[in-house]
């Protein structure tokens, strides 16, 4: 199935960050020269199997907006809307933030850092107000409220944050027949395909989101994923190579077929 009425979500290609193994968040790090690579391989994908987006939405974060400029180009599709929400960037990392996680675990120990790192629930300690400061006087947050702005954000309070992007642009666009493409983060994307595929706090300490992996969920008129029996990935054995190298504490969820719905 090729076309309209399908939601496409695109984790940006490898950041600098990611490749130094730093806590990123909201933090503006660029695309690396593997990233950039990535991200034409993401291009090449949709390509390939004639996926079209009808229109973009990127974060406020440049390894977003980059991969999203990458993809449209690649696709000749730099006419399409492109859209960018606050709302779309990734977890606040709060007082990790340009941490090193190695670093950070050694302090910690496993199972805080872990828990940190992929729980629903547990927010990080929160960027002191000295940080934010620094961090919200850039310009792309001018008009947003103090009150929206995090110090640190659980996957939980990301959902949050998300969802009424979700329920008031994004749903309804599929839902009049379109194929939005949301290029976000790997934290942000966990919280996307936690909803889509109904899966439980516990299950989602083990998903992970591979690097410019293309993601499709075909959604029926109420807005519940369609089961596919190909998965939710549209390049499986990249997206299971990408995880497998990814960091030792993050086991994962299968890449193979879903139930939508279901915990995988």
């Amino acid at each position: 199935m090729t076309g309209g009425g399908a939601l496409l979500l695109l984790r940006h290609g490898q950041s600098v960050s990611n490749a130094a193994e730093v806590f990123t968040g909201w933090s503006d790090a660029p695309l690396s020269e593997l990233g950039l690579t990535q991200a034409r391989g993401a291009a090449a994908i949709l390509r390939i199997l004639g996926v079209r987006p009808s229109c973009v939405h990127t974060s406020l974060l440049r390894r977003s907006i980059t991969t999203a400029r990458i993809v449209l180009d690649e696709l000749d599709r730099a006419w399409v809307p492109v859209h960018r929400s606050w709302r779309l960037n990734e977890r606040h990392y709060g007082a990790l933030t340009g941490r090193d996680k190695q670093a950070v675990r050694a302090e910690t120990g496993d199972a805080i850092f872990r828990a940190w790192r992929r729980s629903y629930a547990v927010a990080p300690p929160p960027m002191s107000a000295e940080a934010a400061a620094t961090m919200y006087a850039d310009e792309r947050y001018a008009r947003l409220s103090p009150e929206v702005l995090p110090l640190g954000e659980s996957l939980a309070d990301t959902w949050a944050r998300m969802a009424p992007y979700w329920f008031d642009v994004l749903l309804p666009e599929v839902q009049a027949g379109g194929t939005p493409l949301v290029v976000g983060h790997g934290n942000s994307l966990r919280a996307f395909v936690m909803h889509l595929e109904g899966i439980g706090p516990a299950e989602v300490e083990r998903l992970d989101i591979p690097t410019a992996v293309p993601m499709r969920y075909f959604l029926d008129a109420a807005g519940e994923p369609v089961p596919d029996p190909e998965g939710r990935y549209l390049d499986p054995t990249g997206a299971g190579e990408r995880i497998r190298i990814g960091p030792p504490d993050a086991g994962v969820l299968p890449t193979g077929p879903r139930q939508p719905g279901r915990a995988l």
